[in-house]
This record gives C-alpha cells, structure tokens and sequence, in this order.
C-alpha cells in the first residue's frame, strides 16, 4: 500500500501542465552543506549550477547561506540571503540579492516514510532594477523506503509573485515538481539523482523545462 501511495504522488507531481508551449532540457547540479553549531542552531550553505538552452550553456548560478533554531524536533526556522547570476539567452544578465525566511515543519515521521513542509517568503532585488520583489513559495517533499537502502523522492513547489516588478512578473510565477531517488554514498552524505520539471508561466508561452537534476546533501 505505501508503494502504491507514494507511486500515485509520484505520477501527480512529475505530470507536466498541459498549457506547456515551448520546452527545453536542462541540466542542475545542487550541493547542500548543513552543519549544527549546537543543538538548537545550525547553519546551511548551498551551491546550485543550472545549464539551460538544451544544457548548453550556464544560465544561471544560486548561492545561498541559511541560519536556523530547532524550536521542536518538529519544526525549526530561520533566514538567509542568496545571490543569483541569471544569464538567459538573448537578454542581459540579471545580478539579483535576495533575503528570505524559512519555516520548515516535519509533518510525519514513521517507518522511514516521512514528508515535510518548507514555506519561504522572499525579498529579490536587482541590481537592474530598484524595486523590491515579493515572492512566496510553499516546498512539500515525501520521502518512501523503496529497500533498505533507498528511498524514492517527491516534491512540489509552486512559486508565487506577491507583486509586479519590472523584472518579476507577479501572480504564479514558477511550479516545480520532482521525482527521484536517494543514494547513501557516506555517513550523512547522499545523492538525490532524478528528473525536475519546472512549469514557467508567462505573459505570452509557457515554457516546461526538462530537468535531469542532481542534488548532493552533506550533514555535519
């Protein structure tokens, strides 16, 4: 029955929204470093190098720094800032620094299938642009045992505009839906290899990336 659950989430967030006009294949690689300080207050450092354009080229690199407080085993929360190199084809690069908040609440833990909540709330500013962007995203992930070793991964994301900016269209902006599998490689060390697809909603085509993403989490 738990294979059965977790297959049916698992063909509702990989199905891409039939809107989609344009598609293209993307190549992510994502490195997560979480070290505790004590036993409440840790710290989190994140690299994420997107290629985009048929993973032709470097369109975009993130990176982000988190400090979190344990207010229960359940529930923690904290904030960061990020910066961001977008270089999409054809338009100028856009240089963005973002603040953000973060409540993350583990919502059930049992017999090794667990599923949490991430809700951020951003503040993006351009180095292009003076206006300050708004933006609201609500992250749920569960993770299944497939054996003893492996777990399949699930997650949705949407991502909201709270306003409009020159440079941030508001309203849905993005929808992230994931499906892959974990795989130990060391004590607090795994790969999560799989496949992304990210719904871009736009004024005028949708686009739906393809995205052959690999994250690395490293736990100290």
């Amino acid at each position: 029955m738990r294979c059965a659950f977790a297959l049916g989430i698992l063909t509702a967030l990989t199905a891409a929204p039939a809107s989609a006009n344009e598609d293209d294949f993307n190549i992510w690689g994502a490195q997560f470093a979480s070290i505790d300080i004590t036993d409440d207050v840790y710290i989190r450092g994140e690299a994420q190098e997107r290629f985009t354009n048929d993973a032709d080229r470097l369109g975009q690199l993130l990176l982000r720094s988190f400090v979190g407080y344990r207010i229960s085993k359940r529930v923690d929360l904290g904030g960061g800032y990020a910066y961001i190199l977008t270089d999409p084809e054809g338009p100028a690069e856009v240089n963005e620094h973002r603040f953000y908040q973060e409540l993350n609440i583990h919502l059930v833990e049992k017999g090794g299938l667990t599923l949490h909540s991430r809700t951020r709330l951003e503040q993006r500013t351009f180095e292009e642009d003076g206006e300050l962007a708004w933006r609201f995203r609500n992250f749920v992930q569960l993770r299944a045992p497939l054996n003893a070793r492996n777990k399949l991964v699930v997650y949705t994301e949407p991502l909201v505009a709270l306003n409009e900016t020159p440079v941030q269209r508001g309203g849905l902006a993005l929808w992230r839906n994931f499906a892959g599998i974990s795989i130990p490689i060391a004590r607090g060390v795994e790969a999560v290899p799989g496949y992304l697809n990210q719904h871009v909603f736009r004024d005028g085509r949708d686009r739906s990336d393809h995205i052959a993403n690999v994250m690395l989490f490293m736990n100290f």
